[in-house]
């Protein structure tokens, strides 16, 4: 979806789970398995792109913008968005704080999910600050936002593929039955992902850290989250019911 005006939101669903991004393609590169787990545990997921990723070797708008619809098909999404902020130099600015904090209160979510605040890239590192200020702001009274004052209960922070050395997770989500569309939802992003690589590029990058993380809960596939907050387990409506644990197994 384009960049859309606060007036022309009427119809907007009330999500359970928001991910912000800075470029369209972060979602799925980062949580498309976890976005599809919490889909299937009957959760209303949406994304909001703050750029529209361009320019790039081989992409245009034109094409990001197609990619992204296909994307947003094989994950289902309930809402997907975009804010029309400048690629490649994203700012914190009071400006796009405000704007994001409006589309926080329109659209409600319980949970956000965003860049981990360090990140080689710095347009990542821009959108994790102005995720932080954003949720603060959306709970503010007497302000000429758009909606009613919300405050998400929980942002969970996620790993990209550019930064190579993380530290230890609070959360490893099991994404292995999701797996295969995570990628193929990736796949979507053929400028990005697959034209002029040869060595397989991002998609490989993408696997292994999938595999690792996988690895270290004795599952096949997983998708790593960080919290700066305390993590509950009964915590209502976060990350439930994403299938049984899995099993030790027997050595």
């Amino acid at each position: 979806m384009p960049n859309t005006p606060f007036s022309e939101t009427s119809h907007l669903p009330i999500l359970d789970t928001l991910v912000i991004m800075a470029h369209p393609d972060d979602a799925e590169i980062s949580v498309g398995g976890t976005l599809l787990a919490l889909k299937a545990a009957g959760q209303k997921v949406g994304v909001l792109d703050l750029t529209n990723g361009e320019p790039t070797p081989y992409g245009t708008p034109e094409i990001r913008a197609s990619e992204t619809a296909k994307a947003t098909q094989i994950l289902g999404l309930d809402f997907r968005g975009n804010l029309g902020l400048p690629n490649r130099s994203l700012t914190a600015t009071l400006e796009a704080r405000g704007a994001l904090a409006g589309w926080i209160r329109l659209l409600k979510p319980t949970l956000i999910i965003t860049h981990c605040p360090e990140d080689s890239h710095p347009d990542h590192v821009a959108a994790s600050a102005m995720v932080d200020a954003a949720r603060f702001w959306a709970k503010l009274s007497k302000t000429d936002l758009p909606g009613t004052p919300h405050h998400p209960s929980l942002v969970l922070y996620a790993p990209s593929i550019h930064l190579r050395r993380v530290a230890e997770p609070d959360v490893v989500i099991d994404i292995s039955p999701h797996f295969e569309t995570k990628m193929a939802a990736c796949l979507a992003y053929h400028s990005q992902l697959v034209q002029g690589r040869s060595d397989g590029g991002p998609l490989a990058d993408i696997e292994t850290q999938a595999r690792f993380w996988g690895w270290s809960i004795q599952a096949r596939y997983g998708e790593a989250l960080f919290s700066r907050e305390v993590l509950g387990l009964s915590h209502p409506g976060l990350l439930t019911n994403l299938g049984q644990p899995p099993q030790p197994k027997v050595l």
